[in-house]
């Protein structure tokens, strides 16, 4: 139990099929990958497991192999800012990894996740030696400068529907997410954690912005129809008087 064990303590050699939604496996060449796969740990993380804390060195470079985590900082005034829904397929941390700085944030599961850990002295052992490896990390990098900004003027939208489609637009990035395809498995009271609203303001948004098609709300998830009416916040249907 998540009591008893701390999520290091939890770590297991991946299934073969966990392997296959690890996306930057495919970038390498087959030395580097039998080395990265047989370094490769995951943990099986229960909600409100930390993966990442503030202040905490890093030991592995971290990923959502099933799940969803959501990384935050908090303030001086004890106020918690989310800069990240971290849904499957999603890697992170590779800055601080780089840098071997200590996390500047915490990374917690919000429901029972996968979590993939690669030591983070073969992460560098990669970065020395994988052209693949440090393509995708440059354009992992890039690709999450992008979402902190984005995520920087999320917080400060006043209106609740534009946040949300900002949210959701986050959390279907092709590249930082790939495992996440058209659907995302999440449901309302998960969504409001990362965006900050209440449930019963976040299935209010989810309503509008499906009467506008960008989204269908399905069992347990979300399907997107227009990504970029959410990114935008640009709908194709008119809105109904209030």
């Amino acid at each position: 139990m998540s009591q008893e064990l701390s999520l290091h303590q939890r770590r297991r050699v991946p299934r073969p099929e966990e392997l296959q939604g690890i996306p930057w496996l495919a970038v390498l060449q087959p030395a580097e990958r039998e080395r990265a796969i047989k370094m490769l740990v995951v943990g099986d993380a229960q909600p409100g497991d930390y993966v990442c804390r503030t202040g905490r060195a890093p030991t592995y470079w971290f990923g959502v192999v099933e799940g969803l985590l959501k990384m935050n900082t908090d303030g001086v005034d004890g106020a918690s800012m989310t800069l990240a829904g971290l849904p499957p397929g999603g890697w992170f941390g590779e800055g601080t990894a780089v840098k071997r700085e200590p996390y500047r944030y915490n990374v917690q599961a919000i429901r029972k996740s996968v979590v993939g850990g690669l030591p983070i002295d073969t992460f560098h052992w990669l970065l020395d030696h994988s052209i693949g490896f440090n393509r995708f990390v440059m354009s992992q990098l890039n690709e999450r400068l992008g979402q902190f900004i984005a995520a920087r003027e999320i917080d400060r939208l006043t209106n609740p529907d534009l946040r949300v489609a900002r949210s959701l637009a986050a959390l279907f990035h092709p590249l930082l997410y790939p495992g996440v395809g058209d659907v995302l498995r999440i449901t309302q009271q998960e969504l409001a954690y990362l965006v900050g609203l209440s449930r019963q303001r976040v299935n209010e948004a989810l309503a509008v912005l499906q009467r506008e098609k960008a989204i269908v709300v399905e069992y347990g998830g979300l399907r997107v129809i227009d990504l970029e009416a959410l990114r935008s916040g640009q709908f194709s249907a008119p809105r109904r008087a209030a």
